[in-house]
């Protein structure tokens, strides 16, 4: 092929058949062609002496992917072979660089065109800079300050060059130089950012070009985080920065640049000039952007341009606040341009954006902290004392003028507060608690799938209202309770606005003393019933369910005090366990075990006007209740149920509750090992196994939650149970041994095993929370030596189940006085034939 040319270097290179082999590599060739190409330019890239065609091809190609080719190659030399070159090519090839970028840049027209050239360019030049500024190239800013005062597009390009410089050495150096190097660069960007200072100063007072200007501008953001702060507040920089605020062209990178000034922090030294900065910014912000703006609307509608503008203004005041806050509230003529800020700041964070809402909500986050933590300790004037290091004796005198000071701020503050726990309650985020949500349709439907930024941003949420709370809880209550009543007049009634605001009220549980919280939740969860019972369709009352379900489930304590609405929420989940639309029962049972774990005493005890305790009737009408559950939600209830009867102190009670709760499965079982003893074939068929399985994993939910309690149910299946363990493990084994392909991965063997394990799990819960008795090691593992541990010794490698030695670990930690005579039979059971396994 006329291509293979190409590899001999001893001569100029064919650039017509470059282009042509580069254009084959980017898709006008064939498959074999586009192979080819590739093969040769690799070829050409890994040759040493390809760097000293580069200026031949860049003279002669016009095509921009092989000028971008040659740049490749010659970036790779830059990188690892530089300092090893001759001095005179390394000089013939930076003069050559920057030559081509003057002359480019240079010519308007020119410039545009081949944009993408010179920006490659430029980043080459930068790569040479690394190396060989300041030493072997002392004159380079100068040099680039004087080429810049020429002609306006060059001068454009220069502010590209000097970007790239500030974050090649400040951004993305580290890994590629070393600190030494990093440091001797910095320090030369510094010493010699005088000339640079004043080229933009220039250009932003003289230059009318929109495209310079912008440059100039990008350039600033760049610099403005390392430079000696002399050069921003002791010159015109910020006076000239805040006359291109107003400037639709240039406003987003003005404020980026304005920013950066914000986020710099050095103590009081420059609070004037940020006085100042901020009371101008506010005023020109109140032009572009009037107070009155709906901000959220703004953005839904706007131009990338101008959704760009919000989330830098909030990165603007997040900023500013974050770090000068306290020199605006010093004296009254700030404040009201402090409040307004803040109040912007408000309306910019309903802005329906995930990114934007994160800004805000940290910003908000840190200075409820503040307010709260000198809110707290106002109560200990001896902790604030000790904050801001002042002695004790002095407290007295000081502490009033401490607490004066901290009720000043507090009611400062106080309207933008109340302001944000609307938006917290408005824009609250999705508990990991709750499993109904909207789908992309508007449908109702069973979360699939949790959320984890969702999750961390409920998180910092929660903990934000909490705070807000604590501060108010009248405010709280009142804003939660308008927003509520709205619900129920149908005002703003929508899904989304009735699950935040029940998501918020979850969100504060323990923030409130008891008896106003009582009186709060008997109002909110009355309201909530009231909506349950008025509003029309299956999905609005599953929204309306899922809700009440959370809410309930979030307050422990107020269930605890109050028994007859106890009975009424526990009697409104069993209603939902009926209730067949996705999540519903699911959360249902959640709430249900999450409630019976803080509060399981109370079921077990005759309440006042009741002939039986709860537990009692609940066991009664058992059946209905869970006649509508799908096998795992009938698991977790049965854990539930375990956890009330755990909590009797009665020993016969508890075993007559035990044996009600049990009855069920247990009459399943006794038909099937009755029916296995007229003939063993009957336990092969699937679906009685899936029954097996089913009633073995009721046993393990309430065995996690019953323990030692436990001991009577399990000892009455234990026997039968190891025998269709056996079983099961020899009909494994058989379908294995008969050789047939992937047999370990049928369903039939998949399902043998399922039942195996559960097995394993019963018996492993069980030992696991039993208390520690002697007499519970010594009366189950006997048993369970040959069907068990007989069996894992003898089975084949691929029926082994890796639960008997987790079982077996359990046992020996638990059990190890009572296990000592046995510990060498279940080494050898276990050890050598698990390593054989492993080997």
């Amino acid at each position: 092929m006329a291509a293979e040319r190409l590899k001999d270097l001893s001569q100029p290179i064919d650039v017509p058949l470059l282009d042509a082999t580069v254009a084959a590599f980017y898709g006008t060739g064939s498959k074999e062609e586009r192979a080819t190409a590739d093969q040769i330019l690799r070829y050409l890239q890994n040759n040493p002496d390809m760097w000293l065609q580069v200026v031949h091809i860049l003279q002669q190609t016009k095509s921009l992917n092989t000028k971008f080719f040659a740049l490749q190659v010659l970036e790779g030399v830059i990188k690892y072979r530089w300092n090893a070159l001759p001095v005179e090519q390394r000089d013939g090839m930076k003069n050559y660089i920057s030559e081509v970028i003057v002359q480019l840049s240079s010519n308007e027209a020119s410039f545009r065109a081949e944009r993408l050239y010179v920006n490659k360019l430029n980043i080459i030049l930068v790569q040479i800079l690394k190396h060989d500024w300041p030493a072997r190239w002392q004159s380079f800013i100068p040099d680039l300050v004087a080429a810049a005062k020429t002609s306006e597009t060059i001068c454009e390009n220069c502010m590209a060059i000097l970007k790239l410089l500030s974050e090649e050495v400040f951004d993305f150096s580290r890994g590629e130089m070393t600190q030494q190097k990093i440091k001797e660069l910095k320090q030369s960007l510094n010493s010699e950012f005088q000339l640079i200072h004043e080229l933009c100063l220039y250009v932003l007072s003289a230059s009318q070009r929109i495209e310079l200007i912008r440059a100039t501008l990008s350039t600033l953001h760049a610099f403005l985080s390392w430079i000696p702060l002399g050069y921003i507040f002791e010159s015109t920089l910020l006076e000239t920065l805040l006359k291109f605020f107003p400037v639709p062209s240039s406003r987003n990178l003005t404020l980026q640049c304005l920013t950066e000034v914000a986020s710099l922090n050095f103590g009081d030294y420059y609070n004037v000039q940020y006085v100042k900065m901020y009371n101008i910014f506010m005023v020109q912000l109140q032009t572009i952007l009037p107070p009155t703006t709906n901000s959220p609307e703004a953005y839904a509608h706007g131009s990338s341009e101008e959704q760009a503008f919000i989330q830098n203004l909030a990165l603007f005041f997040t900023s500013f606040y974050k770090f000068h806050i306290r020199v605006l509230e010093s004296s009254q003529e700030n404040i009201s341009a402090l409040l307004m800020g803040l109040e912007y700041l408000i309306n910019i964070s309903y802005v329906d954006d995930t990114e934007v809402f994160k800004v805000c909500l940290d910003y908000w986050n840190s200075l409820i902290l503040e307010l709260f933590d000198s809110h707290h300790n106002m109560d200990n004037p001896a902790v604030t004392a000790n904050m801001m290091g002042l002695q004790v004796s002095l407290l007295p005198g000081i502490v009033d003028g401490l607490c004066a000071q901290l009720l000043q701020r507090r009611r400062l503050y106080a309207g933008t507060m109340s302001k944000l726990r609307m938006l917290m309650i408005c824009r609250m985020a999705k508990p990991e608690e709750v499993l109904i949500v909207e789908d992309e349709n508007g449908n109702i439907v069973r979360e699939t799938m949790k959320d984890n930024d969702v999750l961390v941003q409920y998180k910092i949420m929660r903990e934000t209202l909490i705070y807000l709370s604590h501060l108010d809880h009248e405010d709280t209550e009142k804003q939660m309770l308008k927003k509520l009543s709205k619900q129920l007049s149908g005002e703003d009634w929508t899904w989304n606005n009735l699950n935040t605001l029940c998501w918020a009220i979850g969100s504060i549980s323990g923030s409130m003393m008891e008896e106003q919280e009582n009186r709060f939740l008997v109002m909110v969860i009355r309201d909530l019933l009231n909506l349950c019972e008025i509003t029309k369709g299956k999905d609005n009352k599953a929204v309306i369910a899922s809700n009440i379900m959370y809410v309930v489930g979030q307050y422990p304590r107020f269930l605890r005090a109050h028994w007859k609405f106890l009975k009424t929420v526990v009697n409104k989940l069993f209603e939902f366990m009926h209730e067949t639309h996705p999540g519903v029962q699911d959360m249902a049972c959640d709430t249900f075990l999450k409630i019976v774990q803080k509060c399981k005493r109370k079921f077990v005890i005759v309440q006042v006007g009741e002939n039986e305790p709860f537990v009692s009737e609940l066991l009664s009408a058992l059946a209905t209740t869970v006649a509508d559950l799908e096998p795992h939600q009938i698991h977790s209830f049965y854990e539930s149920v375990g956890h009330m009867i755990q909590a009797e102190s009665d020993p016969h009670k508890r075993d007559e509750y035990l044996q009600r709760l049990m009855a069920l499965p247990n009459q399943k079982w006794g038909e099937i090992i009755g029916q296995a003893r007229q003939s063993v074939d009957f336990l092969k068929d699937q679906d009685v196994i899936r029954t097996v399985l089913n009633i073995l994993q009721t046993n393990t939910s309430v065995a996690s939650s019953l323990g030692t309690y436990f001991l009577s149910q399990i000892s009455l299946i234990f026997l039968d149970m190891l025998n269709v363990y056996r079983m099961y493990s020899e009909l494994i084994s058989s379908s294995i041994a008969e050789g047939v392909p992937f047999a370990s991965k049928t369903s039939y063997v998949k399902l043998l095993r399922s039942v195996k394990r559960e097995t394993l799990k019963l018996i492993e819960t069980f030992l696991d929370k039993a208390e520690d008795q002697p007499q519970i090691g010594k009366q189950f593992v006997p048993p369970m030596m040959d069907p068990v541990l007989g069996d894992y010794a003898r089975n084949l490698p691929d029926a082994r189940e890796s639960e008997v030695l987790s079982l077996f670990a359990t046992i020996i930690n638990k059990y190890k006085a009572a296990m000592i005579d046995d510990v060498p039979r279940i080494f050898e059971a276990v050890f050598q034939c698990t390593l054989e396994d492993s080997g």
